[in-house]
């Protein structure tokens, strides 16, 4: 037989061969599994319901929330929480400040603070001094 008259089959067996392979060339494959720094499953980090949800990055921040209110917190970082009643944020070794429904307070170590609320506010800067400023 010559190489002429198979030059049609070997045409057909490589077109059959390139149809019956292109799926699985062309599929994207799956990505790798996730996994934390410390080896944990990235699906332990949280949970979420009805009720509200929460997670911590091993560490790293954390936060939850629910019906009654959220709260975060980064490690040696800034932190915070909020809910019905009010909120309240820090950053360790700098400012820090409370609201609520009866009022404010807020700070800065070694800087001003002062407070307000139905009553009045009141206020101190260092080295400048303190005023009360009585409601009307």
């Amino acid at each position: 037989m010559k190489l002429s008259a198979l030059t049609p089959a070997l045409y057909a067996g490589a077109a059959a061969a390139a149809f019956a392979f292109a799926p699985v060339a062309m599929a994207t494959p799956a990505p790798p599994p996730c996994v934390n720094p410390d080896g944990t499953a990235c699906a332990d980090i949280g949970t979420a319901g009805p009720g509200g949800a929460a997670g911590q990055i091993p560490g790293g921040p954390g936060g939850e929330a629910g019906p009654g209110g959220a709260s975060g917190a980064i490690p040696g970082g800034p932190g915070g929480a909020a809910g019905p009643e009010g909120a309240t944020g820090s950053i360790p070794g700098g400012p820090e400040g409370t609201a609520g429904p009866g009022g404010a307070a807020g700070s800065i170590p070694g800087g001003p603070a002062g407070t307000a609320g139905p009553d009045g506010a009141a206020g101190c800067i260092p080295g400048v001094g303190c005023a009360t400023i009585p409601a009307p």
